[in-house]
């Protein structure tokens, strides 16, 4: 599980803008990497669209948005049309790197027990490290305020 003060879990995934996306390739910039649990649904549909308006303020400060859900690359892709979102979106379908992160939890919806994603952001700094955590959030003003906390 990666904790602050860790050095961030190495990656390399699958993005819906074709080609791979490597953690340790964006080294020299902030990454703020947000996992959510699945494409088009409601709160993961407000969290995206919460980032992607966002999006301007961490470019602002050199920081890069990557989410993560457990989607193919082609529900990644129609997730991105659909609401125009302005940064990747890695497909992590073997939840490989959400089981790293610590994110792969047991969940519970209307009785049923299944495995799946935890909403959670990390912020990543230059130098790979886990600068700080958010586990189990809100998917409504959690962008913002990492804007805000960054000094966007």
């Amino acid at each position: 599980m990666a904790d602050v003060g860790e050095h961030a879990p190495d990656f390399t995934l699958s993005s819906d803008e074709g080609g791979d996306i490597t953690l340790s390739k964006l080294r020299g910039k902030k990454v703020v990497l947000y996992f959510y649990p699945k494409d088009d649904t409601p709160g993961c549909t407000i969290q995206a669209c919460d980032f992607r308006d966002a999006a301007p303020s961490f470019a602002g400060v050199d920081a890069v948005v990557l989410g993560v859900s457990a989607d193919s690359v082609a529900s990644h892709r129609t997730f991105r049309a659909k609401y125009d979102l302005n940064f990747p979106l890695l497909a992590d379908e073997s939840h490989e790197v959400a089981e790293a992160y610590g994110v792969w939890k047991e969940k519970s919806m209307y009785g049923r027990k299944f495995m799946g994603i935890e909403r959670s952001t990390f912020l990543i700094d230059e130098k790979g490290d886990v600068e700080r955590v958010w586990r189990n959030v809100k998917p409504k003003g959690h962008a913002g305020m990492l804007a805000e906390l960054l000094g966007a």
